[in-house]
């Protein structure tokens, strides 16, 4: 993902940068931004301890590209790199922060806001598109710490970093050489006006910053915030384990707050012996002396998860303001990417000691001892969660747990989470009844009885039994005409996706494309098979294919080879958008154009009331379709049917040719051999009783939920009308059928702020942020209406308002 939404690659260097701003400045600001919080002395430690580094190539080792991105406290960044906190961006530029957060945010990178920024919280919230965190010192005056974390909260900030360093100030020679004093107007922008003197940094640090913090600060930090917390300036591992004993959320090896000891050690001489003590219990992150991309990735190789990059930063801003910024940070993602290709690893997560010369696992100074090799861990102690696929720690994973969680802890809320189908269409015995019909028309169609009973009781073929009343049904209801043959039925539509990107992605360029915000079952299958997302991000009034073609375009120009794009087409998963004619046959149009494979989800065309327009595989003329299908809305979720219609042709060396069908099925025999018969017989038995035509079948469903639909809608317009939904800062989407609807809100729909929606409101919903790959939505909730009566939905968007109406007042 190196260089996803990053400034082309500059002309100039991080050092040409430095010059710039050098000339830009009046010398004794220069000085004060160079000398650093530690002091001279701490910054040369640090970049000496990254020059001893040294990288081992290696050839023909197949990597073509790199994947950059990594996760961190449930967030994609675009590369495991973030802006260090840093005072007074007013400094060098007019805009200050507001300047460096846009950049971060078009680079898909974090930024850790200092709290003596000299721009407001609320301001760079806004003007964020990606994670802010929040460095916190911690002031004599404890209240005013609490109000700074409750107002950078209610902003919108992630997370907090705790500065634990700073009591005791390097020496900042340059500074005492000047006599340094801030200029007129350069304050801090979200610290109170008590007359306390700002000019002298240090002077203010010694005077306010309390003096006596010890382990007590990390509870106290969770009493007043719900964000998670992480301590910067740990440089020991025995203070590491002491911080993970204390619950913090992550460290920060740094040593810019504090005076440099005797030895001049930096922080990459220690990250390895900290990173060794922490297990994998908390991310490790790192700053100081961070130059090149090459000092990430050996940052990464000692087992940092990602590095916070400080001067540069400023160094851009000074010279090019925002561009500047992005500039820098493109810079150092690009030169990460090349790193990794040059040393033959696929993405940072494959970063590991062997990577450097000698294998630097313990330390990079050369004189540190080499450990003892770790003992094996007796079967009795347990799996390391870093030992296994770094899926399993992906956040997409984890959502639909923590709703259930949710759900499971209030049984009594209104829940517009689940987006199933209502309970009131099923009947018990309807399931016996729909077996029967099957195994009669088998029966009827000559199979023998033993053959019948062959057909329910053994595995039965991996294709799949009823592949021809499927390519019926489609031919009848979507106007879809396709052999049998072409048609593999899966275990739900789920695993109709893991085969099909399985089968397409082989190359190490080859990127996913998807329409955001995105369903989380693709995302998650993508996240297990190591397949990059790109994502083509939706416009208030829809996908548009200008877009797709310019994220084609754009990884194609990265080395990238764009493979397909996932799009659901029909009332999408969580949106509720469609896409006009004219839309998917341009859409098929640019598929032909590049070579472009398009993966259709049709889910909810049939349980929606109305006229549909074709699917994009009744349209295809060029079998740039792979068409995923599912029982789950229109028939019977519980079966766990699904299928994929994929004719597309397969030739091999020889020249022979097979369908791509096929070549699932080669898959599915690996994963689950076959779909369940009986689970077959009750889906074909539903498609026997309706000829086909389930269409017809969902006549009443689909009016139910159009109904539903209906009633959420005016249920919101009676609890926020016009002059009061404006003032409110409250909107939504009115789809035209499906399940789902989107609610625009003027806070942060958290996971946060949907535990206290359930515990004081008893209403549930889905954060709209768990849809988008790479970060947003976070101001957006997902409303399912479709398992809700109209009952239930009245009474769930009176307490839906009342909460909104207190996360507004809670945020002022």
């Amino acid at each position: 993902m190196s260089g996803v939404g990053i400034a082309a690659k500059p002309a100039l260097t991080l050092d040409d940068y430095a010059e710039l701003a050098r000339t830009a400045m009046d010398p004794a600001v220069w000085d004060f931004i160079e000398g650093g919080a530690g002091g001279e002395r701490t910054l040369a430690a640090n970049v000496r301890a990254f020059d001893r580094v040294r990288l081992r190539p290696r050839v023909l080792s197949g990597v073509a590209g790199a994947d950059t991105s990594t996760t961190l406290l449930g967030r994609r960044w675009a590369a495991p790199l973030g802006i260090a906190p840093m005072a007074y961006h007013t400094l060098v530029h007019p805009e200050g922060e507001l300047a460096t957060v846009r950049a971060a945010g078009a680079s898909g990178l974090p930024t850790v806001v200092s709290t003596f920024a000299g721009q407001p919280f609320e301001k760079l919230a806004d003007a964020a598109s990606s994670p802010l965190w929040l460095q916190v010192y911690c002031f004599r005056d404890r209240e005013t710490t609490r109000r700074l974390i409750e107002r950078a909260q209610q902003a919108g900030f992630e997370a907090l970093v705790l500065t634990v360093d700073t009591p005791r100030l390097g020496r900042r020679l340059r500074d005492l050489r000047n006599d340094f004093r801030l200029p007129a107007g350069i304050v801090p922008a979200n610290l109170p006006s008590t007359g306390a003197d700002y000019s002298s940094p240090a002077d203010h640090g010694r005077a306010e910053i309390d003096p006596a913090l010890d382990w007590s600060v990390v509870s106290w930090l969770r009493s007043v915030s719900t964000l998670p917390v992480l301590l910067k300036g740990i440089m020991t591992a025995d203070d590491a384990v002491r911080a993970v004993e204390a619950g913090v959320d992550g460290v920060i090896v740094s040593n810019h707050g504090g005076r440099q000891l005797d030895g001049g050690q930096g922080t990459l001489d220690v990250i390895s012996e900290i990173t060794s003590a922490v297990a994998g219990r908390c991310p490790v992150l790192m700053d100081g002396g961070i130059r090149r991309g090459t000092d990430v990735l050996a940052a990464l190789a000692l087992g940092a998860d990602a590095v916070l990059v400080g001067r540069p930063v400023l160094h851009g801003l000074a010279a090019e303001g925002s561009q500047g910024v992005a500039r820098v940070l493109g810079t150092l993602v690009d030169e990460l990417a090349e790193a990794l290709v040059l040393t033959g690893t696929p993405s940072v997560a494959d970063a590991a000691p062997p990577l450097l010369e000698g294998h630097a696992a313990v330390s990079a100074r050369p004189s540190a001892a080499k450990p003892d090799p770790e003992p094996e861990r007796s079967p009795a102690a347990g799996l390391r969660k870093e030992d296994l696929h770094s899926s399993v720690s992906a956040p997409v994973l984890d959502t639909m747990n923590f709703l259930n969680e949710i759900t499971g802890r209030f049984p009594d809320a209104v829940s517009f989470a689940p987006g199933r189908p209502y309970e009131g269409f099923f009947e018990t015995e309807d399931v016996f009844t729909h077996i029967r019909r099957y195994l009669d028309h088998l029966r009827e169609s000559g199979v023998s009885e033993d053959g019948v009973r062959t057909a329910v009781y053994q595995y039965g073929p991996t294709t799949g039994l009823i592949r021809d009343l499927i390519a019926d049904s489609l031919r009848k209801d979507e106007g879809i005409d396709v052999p049998p043959a072409s048609i593999v039925v899966t275990v739900g539509a789920q695993e109709a996706m893991l085969l099909t990107l399985r089968a397409l992605f082989a190359d190490p360029r080859d990127v996913l494309l998807v329409a955001s915000p995105c369903y989380v079952g693709i995302t998650g299958a993508a996240e297990l098979l190591d397949i990059p997302l790109t994502e083509v991000v939706e416009r208030e009034d829809g996908l548009s294919v200008a877009d797709v073609e310019a994220a084609v375009r754009a990884a194609r120009d990265e080395g990238r080879r764009p493979r397909a794009f996932y799009v659901v087409p029909d009332h999408s998963n969580p949106s509720g958008n469609s896409l006009p004619l004219r839309t998917r046959t341009e859409l098929l149009e640019l598929a032909e154009r590049y070579g472009l494979i398009l993966l259709e989800d049709t889910p909810y065309r049939l349980v929606s009331a109305g006229e549909r327009l074709p699917t994009l595989k009744s349209l295809d003329r060029g079998r740039r379709v792979v068409h995923l299908g599912s029982y789950s809305k229109t028939a019977f979720p519980g079966a766990r049917i699904g299928f994929v219609i994929a004719d597309q042709r397969v030739r091999d060396a020889s020249g022979a040719t097979s369908l791509l069908a096929d070549e699932l099925a080669k898959i599915k025999s690996m994963v689950t051999v076959n779909t369940p018969p009986l689970s077959q017989a009750a889906i074909a038995g539903m498609l026997l009783a309706s000829d086909g035509r389930l269409s017809q079948l969902n006549t009443g469903p689909a009016a139910h939920y159009g109904d539903a639909l209906r009633v959420t809608l005016e249920q919101l317009a009676r609890r926020f009308p016009g002059t009061r939904r404006h003032e409110s800062g409250v909107s939504w989407n009115e789809p035209d059928g499906g399940f789902f609807l989107t609610v625009r809100v003027p806070f942060v729909a958290d996971d946060s702020a949907l535990s206290r929606s359930a515990r004081e409101h008893a209403v549930i919903w889905t954060p709209m942020s768990y849809f988008y790959p790479h970060g947003g939505g976070d101001h957006a909730i997902r409303l399912s209406f479709s398992s809700l009566s109209h009952g239930e939905i009245e009474e769930g968007i009176a307490r839906l308002a009342r909460f909104i109406e207190s996360e507004t007042e809670r945020g002022r």
